[in-house]
């Protein structure tokens, strides 16, 4: 069972060992991994360590998502969306 608490979007890249992970919800909140199993599990623990950062600071903590999702994308098609939309 996947313990997340907001959404994950994973990005794959060129490099078939190296994936870029954030959280559209959590502000700040990203990392990289060598999987996708390894960006899970980074985003996992990174994300109450952000939680906790945030509450040591003083700032907002977003409430959590009721229903996180994990986004795969591949890089390209992020950067054609990208382009897509500016048009």
């Amino acid at each position: 069972m996947l313990k997340l608490k907001y959404n994950l979007v994973i990005e794959a890249t060129d490099d078939p060992n190296f994936f870029g992970f954030y959280s559209p919800d959590l502000e700040g909140f990203s990392g990289v991994g060598n999987s996708i199993e390894d960006c899970i599990y980074k985003a996992t623990w990174g994300m109450e360590e952000q939680i906790l950062l945030l509450r040591q600071q003083s700032l907002n903590v977003p409430p959590p998502s009721p229903h996180p999702t994990i986004t795969i994308e591949n890089e390209k098609d992020a950067k054609q969306v990208a382009s897509t939309n500016e048009n």
